[in-house]
């Protein structure tokens, strides 16, 4: 099977010489890290089978957060953890995306940007909960930030998945 460590040290330097000048410093950081991960260059870590007593020794991971490596196990253990926290109720899935035109802005000013991204989608969303007039009243939200299309075009857009129901807390009554 073919790595990722791999595939970046193989193209890494065409890669850099096409588009270094666009990448942000924590871009060629990620890509160090996953560079390092799992490979010959890695630290060792010893492993013991409980069972056997066998022993091997295996490269450490990066542990870089964009790293699909490191990042699979521990998104499918948040993914289960947040489908048991799942309420008794429809829930739908919002985009909330940035104009092409301000783009270019977003780039430039990201902290910024994503802040009030996700400022704005919460006002919206608090808006709409309180004017419905079967919620009358605020529901919760998770909210992810995107960055990119599935293309790796920079489009930064936020998923908003929030359940049709909320708790009325001065009525201590569920509503849907």
């Amino acid at each position: 099977m073919i790595s990722l460590a791999s595939i970046i040290e193989q193209f890494e330097q065409a890669f850099m010489l096409q588009y270094q000048p666009s990448l942000l410093p924590s871009h060629i950081k990620a890509l160090d890290a996953m560079k390092a991960c799992r490979n010959e260059h890695s630290p060792l870590m010893q492993l013991r089978c409980t069972e056997c007593e066998q022993q091997r020794f295996m490269p450490h991971s990066c542990g870089h957060r964009h790293c699909p490596h490191c990042q699979h196990y521990e998104s499918q253990q948040w993914l289960e953890r947040q489908c048991q926290k799942a309420l008794p109720a429809r829930y739908f899935m919002l985009t909330f995306t940035i104009p092409a035109q301000l783009r270019p802005l977003a780039w430039r000013q990201q902290r910024l940007i994503y802040s009030m991204m996700f400022d704005c989608v919460w006002a919206t969303l608090q808006t709409f909960c309180q004017n419905d007039k079967q919620l009358n009243g605020m529901a919760g939200v998770v909210a992810v930030l995107h960055t990119h299309s599935r293309a790796l075009d920079y489009h930064p857009h936020i998923h908003a998945l929030m359940p049709a129901a909320i708790v009325d807390k001065l009525k201590h009554q569920w509503r849907k």
